[in-house]
């Protein structure tokens, strides 16, 4: 029977969601095989059966004891001894790090990379929208192809297996390896991470200059992750991280709102397959009406708060 790699993502010893979405998206290509990459056996192993609720019929534990201390190498290590032994598909998430980790590994195996893909079919082409989302294709490649799927772009589907663990210490680092000294971790929040939350409420230019004021509140009382677009950020309202689009993250929550957005196609590459979409804006003239479930026009600075004092008064009344 076939079989098919995964990239399994972690971070604080806790499984990101995005992990469901890649086994399940890797299924069309065969047996799943869970790859954790970290720093011990204990870490490594603690996923098993959470990875095989998931659908991973096999979890390769791969450790290194100085894996904080390295970038990007450890996983490409693992991925390219277990394909090169074994060839298969490898599908990772698709983020900064994990395409790099596809070029890397593409060119290891001597294997084509399709990055940033929207689903994967049975007979290894890949789906894409590009362009903003004016269009959709499909390619193919060869070799032990290297995948990176859009986190929301697969809805995860659980199909319990027992998984079977399978041991494997990675080589030792080389002078080729980037070694890390010191580090400081990105501040986290109680919010939920934006390319996996069920509730997004976002932000344009139109928030200005009080956009933590206005659309953190609302964010809050929904539970919701924040996210801002390209011109909020490039004007300094909000951190890089949050931005949503084309060069931003892509999202895809039950519920978006959208605060003072005007709707250009840059911003909603990266939204617009939400399932339920709100808008606030004073112009009713503004594109991103045109995509809206619901729109309202009036002062986003008025109805937030409103909404979001509402939202906690109904809380505290137990409704």
């Amino acid at each position: 029977m076939s079989h098919v790699y995964v990239l399994v993502e972690h971070e604080a010893e806790q499984l990101s969601p995005v992990t469901g979405e890649l086994i399940t998206a890797a299924r069309a290509l065969g047996t799943v095989s869970a790859v954790v990459v970290a720093k011990d056996a204990a870490t490594a192993a603690s996923f098993d059966a959470e990875l095989g609720n998931l659908g991973a019929a096999q979890v390769v534990q791969a450790t290194a004891a100085d894996y904080e201390q390295r970038i990007v190498t450890p996983e490409v290590d693992a991925l390219h001894a277990l394909a090169a032994n074994n060839p298969a598909p490898i599908v990772l998430a698709a983020t900064p790090t994990n395409n790099e980790i596809a070029g890397r590994l593409a060119a290891r195996l001597g294997s084509g990379a399709l990055v940033n893909v929207d689903g994967i079919n049975a007979d290894g082409s890949a789906h894409h929208t590009i362009f903003g989302g004016s269009y959709e294709t499909s390619s193919t490649a060869t070799g032990s192809v290297v995948y990176t799927l859009r986190p929301g772009s697969v809805v995860a589907e659980p199909q319990p297996v027992t998984a079977a663990p399978a041991p494997f210490e990675l080589p030792a680092s080389t002078a080729k390896d980037v070694t890390v000294t010191s580090f400081t971790p990105a501040e986290k929040t109680a919010r939920p991470e934006l390319t996996s939350a069920k509730v997004v409420v976002a932000g344009g230019r139109g928030v200005g200059d009080k956009f933590a004021d206005v659309v953190e509140p609302l964010a809050d009382a929904l539970g919701a992750a924040v996210g801002a677009t390209r011109d909020a950020v490039d004007e300094g309202f909000y951190d890089p991280a949050f931005q949503i689009g084309q060069t931003g993250a892509t999202v895809s929550p039950n519920l978006y709102i959208g605060l003072g957005i005007s709707g250009a196609i840059q911003h909603t590459s990266g939204m617009q397959t939400s399932e339920t979409i709100v808008v606030v804006n004073q112009d009713q003239d503004e594109p991103f009406f045109q995509i809206a479930d619901l729109g309202v026009v009036g002062d986003l600075h008025e109805i937030a708060p409103a909404l979001a004092k509402e939202l906690e008064a109904r809380k505290g009344a137990g409704n």
